[in-house]
């Protein structure tokens, strides 16, 4: 039985015994009390016991006096021991601190500062507040992402801002039945990846390079970058035209194809769709099939990278259009589908 209980029930006992009993246990009670002092240097006491002096002390002047293996500051100690958790018990019963920001929040936070590196905390937030969105300036430091480096536009966007400004131009060899070396010159423009200009030739030089990209952009629609490789036909006769028509030449490295994707992507569209599938018989039907190829490309040919869209964007034709029709396109290699009504 726990020392509480035995205690308690040693009470109800006591109401009905003699007061000289009474006085004669306590002495017995005393002494025993006294040897266990000398004997345990340290009682172990259970949290029952020390909640039944607790409670004693606020119900008995005298608890004091009565005390053998415990100070009175102890008690003490114990009693506002249980007041704190019994108020810490009180206050965590509700969720603590501010209520939790919404997951899509904390996203879309992330989401402007990594889209708009020049931000700070106070135009984060005035853009959201625009949206609907009460949030602190200490909030949107709280979730937005941490980086130790200097934040800085990235490439993608790098290109974005200058993508109107670019255009590209390589050459492809196309064999013919006879076994002779036809060269193709395409000039590409990265923005909505248009075909501006492609040329057929036997014998490249740079003059005639030059001449094509002088046919391609009239004087006042020269674009600002050229990008190209350093083969050897872009001579100084090309160099110093292209410079005089105000367009900066950027060269990439060597054997470094990926460093012009874009035209290398288009030659190798052009490739598989269109020239691996038929037999070049000389250079009047080659340019027949790249013109009947540019055709379809350009109005027809949807791109991942244009959202599903062709460089001569069209719009989407609903099912109140009417039925769907198909158009060969290309010599019949390729088919555009459109809506007519009936």
């Amino acid at each position: 039985m726990p020392p509480v209980m035995s205690a308690l029930l040693a009470f109800v006992v006591a109401l009905c015994r003699s007061r000289t009993s009474l006085c004669l246990e306590n002495l017995a009670l005393r002494h025993q009390v006294a040897i266990y002092k000398q004997t345990i240097p340290r009682p172990r006491l259970h949290p029952t016991d020390r909640l039944f002096w607790a409670w004693l002390s606020r119900l008995w002047s005298g608890w004091q006096e009565a005390l053998a293996f415990v100070q009175p500051r102890t008690v003490i100690a114990w009693q506002r021991k249980h007041f704190r958790e019994h108020w810490r018990r009180l206050s965590q019963r509700g969720t603590p601190g501010r209520p939790a920001l919404a997951k899509e929040v904390r996203d879309l936070i992330r989401q402007m500062w990594q889209a708009n590196p020049t931000w700070g905390s106070p135009r984060i937030v005035g853009e959201l507040r625009k949206l609907g969105i009460e949030v602190a300036k200490s909030t949107v430091e709280k979730y937005r992402p941490r980086s130790k480096k200097l934040l800085s536009p990235t490439w993608k966007a790098f290109l974005k801002n200058h993508v109107q400004d670019l255009v590209a131009l390589d050459f492809f060899v196309v064999p013919t039945v006879t076994f002779r070396v036809l060269f193709v010159l395409v000039i590409l423009a990265h923005e909505r990846r248009r075909i501006i200009h492609f040329s057929i030739t036997e014998h490249p030089t740079a003059q005639w390079t030059a001449q094509q990209v002088v046919e391609a952009f009239p004087w006042d629609e020269a674009p600002r970058y050229l990008l190209r490789d350093r083969d050897r036909i872009y001579g100084t006769y090309f160099r110093q035209r292209v410079r005089h028509m105000g367009i900066h030449e950027v060269v990439t490295a060597p054997r470094s194809p990926w460093q012009n994707p874009y035209i290398e992507r288009v030659i190798g569209s052009i490739r598989r769709e269109c020239l691996d599938h038929v037999i070049v018989l000389h250079e009047r039907h080659l340019q027949r099939l790249l013109t009947g190829y540019c055709a379809y490309y350009h109005p027809w040919r949807t791109h991942l990278s244009l959202a599903m869209d062709c460089p001569q964007s069209r719009p989407i034709q609903p099912a109140a259009c009417g039925q769907v029709l198909a158009v060969p396109e290309a010599g019949g290699l390729h088919h555009h589908y459109e809506r007519v009504a009936a």
